[in-house]
């Protein structure tokens, strides 16, 4: 009951909030929407430790919900469509996601979230809307290296849900100082169903997948900047996708 993980948070609350949000969500992926999970033969199985979880980033708080979502539930039947709900029943309390402290003090949406496994950052590069130059905390690093000794760890290199935007090199600078196996997430179609910055549904009859890739081989003696380029071109956010994206004949969508 009081046995707490290595945020400070109590389990027991911890799983609390995971089963209130999966019941909120989980209609709407699985009903309202159509949900895919691409490529989960590439997710670990069992209580595995120091894995690194790299996505792209399409709204404030959704995608955390549903890689937590498809990185878990497969364990109970759910492969290639969302299916059981057994995962808000038994939730896993051994994976977290990186999340600027700004973003998850501005409301209770954000707060019940970092509940659910937020390591909290202080960012060195943006504060209230603003571009600023800082920094790097290495508290903030401990932290996410105590998260990844205990389970698994959601990240979003770009910090923002522009897209195609280049990546942050803390992200890099984590792969190099911890070595994680880092696993490539590619979400699709939320920032068309879900409103960016809130929870609010925009849209129906959207399909919405989550692609996990191989397991990136990475030589850990390269730079930040070409672990970094590794990693943007694996979550399909560098230059050569925008090229494409930007393409006439491939329409794109406001996010």
């Amino acid at each position: 009951m009081f046995k707490r993980d290595v945020t400070g948070t109590l389990v027991f609350a911890k799983k609390l909030v995971i089963f209130f949000i999966g019941v909120f969500i989980y209609p709407i992926l699985k009903w309202v929407n159509k949900t895919r999970f691409i490529g989960q033969e590439h997710i670990p199985e069992g209580r595995l430790k120091n894995v690194l979880l790299v996505s792209n980033h399409q709204t404030y708080f959704i995608d955390v919900m549903l890689i937590y979502i498809a990185a878990t539930s497969h364990n109970y039947g759910s492969r290639g469509a969302l299916k059981s709900p057994a995962f808000i029943v038994h939730p896993s309390d051994n994976i977290y996601f990186i999340a600027a402290q700004e973003t998850m003090r501005s409301g209770l949406i954000p707060y019940l979230l970092e509940m659910a496994g937020s390591v909290s950052i202080q960012r060195t590069w943006r504060h209230a809307g603003a571009d600023i130059k800082k920094q790097v905390k290495f508290t903030d690093f401990s932290a996410i290296g105590q998260a990844l000794d205990n389970g698994w760890v959601i990240t979003f290199p770009q910090g923002t849900t522009t897209p195609f935007v280049p990546g942050r090199r803390g992200t890099a600078h984590l792969i190099k100082k911890f070595k994680p196996t880092v696993i490539p997430v590619v979400i699709d179609g939320l920032n068309q169903a879900f409103d960016r910055k809130s929870v609010k549904l925009n849209k129906k009859g959207v399909d919405i997948s989550v692609r996990f890739k191989e397991p990136l081989k990475i030589n850990y003696d390269d730079s930040a900047n070409d672990i970094l380029a590794q990693v943007m071109d694996a979550i399909e956010q560098s230059e050569k996708f925008r090229d494409a994206n930007s393409e006439p004949s491939s329409p794109t969508e406001d996010s």
